[in-house]
């Protein structure tokens, strides 16, 4: 017998989208219905308000007992619907679904709780709705709520509580009733980032210590590559790779135009009044491992910055600036480039190279600009967005919860105690 928990077999959903025109005067009601009627002769009973789409096309995979498997793929991939068909929230329009076990879904924010009743009364109502008998509950309800953290509000109607409070809730009840499949969608990201990673280690936990299966949807492609042992890649509502999360991640990420092998900066919009004999052209990476724009703990990055010179300055300078994920500024740097003054006009590529990156796993941006005597020549925000993945030989000497940005070189050694005496 299979040990595969999850079987999809060409799953497609099919949605019919409706384009109405909303009328708000008599004579536009009139003349709508006039061309309407007009529209029946001439299309023969066809309805060109109407639009087909294709929310998922023919996806097939199987997902085996214990396995964490992610889901990536830009926004309309078709991400959420497959996961609502694998909640049993909606059905397939073709293909077939085989699911073995008890499967909880978090896929939305209070998903399951009823506004009204206080946080406790929802544990008993959403572990019910998982399947779970009332002693079941009772025996897992104080794990429950200290995960949670939320015991000061047990009592309140859950209709008061914060986004992240629900969230909190919501996943502890999911991860605690010992589900054979755990659904899990971009969900987390609205916690804060200590519950986010308290509850990448809680996921990490269902699958090697209980063999659950485990589905991670998530655009956090760190998180993805540290948790998951495979990932599938939905593109357009298609299934465009499965496998490795490395090789599949690769593959996503040379699909975005921030993360393109080679980035075309020459179209990007600039800034207003940005004019200058001197304009970035584009942006590239030579990266001895890995895909292309996912780096790891301590790895050297060689850069390669094409500029466009009509006319050679005098002095002229790259400066680039370090953002995280959310927007801070980590660094910024200005760099004298007095070689550029004596090439003749045409593009001319620039190497750059970091010494050891020392950043913690996460999403990065880089934003470039080119300045010369006469002032700020070209920029370009988000030139590139990166990802620094976990390497754990690399990293050996540092945690899992790590909240700052750049991690600093230090070291720990043991002293002998200093004699006292009287």
């Amino acid at each position: 017998m299979s040990d595969a928990v999850i079987r999809a077999t060409s799953v497609s959903k099919h949605y019919l989208i409706r384009h109405e025109r909303t009328n708000d005067t008599l004579r536009d009601t009139l003349a709508d219905g006039a061309r309407s009627l007009l529209r029946r002769f001439r299309h023969s009973g066809a309805h060109p308000s109407r639009e087909e789409f294709w929310a998922l096309r023919d996806v097939s995979f199987e997902i085996k007992r214990g396995e964490v498997v992610g889901v990536v793929g830009r926004n309309g991939a078709g991400k959420s619907t497959l996961l609502k068909i694998l909640s049993r929230i909606t059905e397939p329009t073709r293909g077939r679904i085989e699911l073995r076990g008890r499967v909880a879904s978090l896929l939305e924010v209070g998903t399951g709780f009823h506004p009204e009743l206080t946080g406790r009364d929802n544990v008993f109502l959403n572990g019910a709705i998982l399947g779970m008998n009332r002693s079941e509950i009772r025996r897992k309800f104080d794990e429950i709520v200290a995960f949670a953290e939320v015991e000061r509000f047990l009592d309140t109607p859950v209709k008061r509580y914060s986004s992240g409070m629900y969230v909190r809730l919501a996943f502890a009840v999911a991860a605690h009733l010992e589900p054979e499949v755990l659904i899990v969608d971009e969900v987390l990201a609205v916690g804060d980032a200590a519950f986010q990673q308290k509850c990448l280690g809680k996921i990490k936990e269902i699958s090697s210590s209980s063999g659950r299966t485990v589905l991670f949807v998530s655009h956090n492609l760190d998180s993805v590559l540290r948790l998951c042992s495979r990932v599938l890649w939905l593109q357009q509502g298609q299934l465009q790779a499965d496998g490795t999360p490395q090789a599949t991640i690769g593959l996503y990420t040379r699909t975005s135009r921030n993360t393109a092998e080679v980035v075309d900066l020459s179209g990007r919009k600039r800034p207003e009044g940005i004019v200058g004999r001197s304009r970035l052209a584009s942006l590239s990476h030579h990266a001895s491992q890995g895909a292309p724009w996912i780096f790891t703990f301590g790895q050297d990055i060689a850069l390669t910055c094409t500029v466009r010179i009509s006319r050679p300055p005098q002095q002229l300078s790259l400066a680039y600036a370090l953002f995280t994920s959310s927007g801070f500024e980590i660094a910024s740097t200005r760099t004298p480039v007095a070689a550029l003054a004596q090439v003749p006009a045409g593009e001319h590529a620039l190497a750059l190279r970091i010494h050891g990156l020392r950043l913690a796993p996460g999403s990065y941006t880089l934003n470039f600009g080119l300045r010369s005597e006469n002032g700020e020549e070209d920029f370009v925000a988000e030139a590139a967005t990166f990802e620094v993945a976990t390497d754990a030989q690399a990293a050996a000497n540092f945690t899992d919860t790590i909240r700052a940005a750049v991690i600093p070189e230090f070291s720990v050694t043991l002293q002998s105690p200093t004699s006292s005496h009287a």
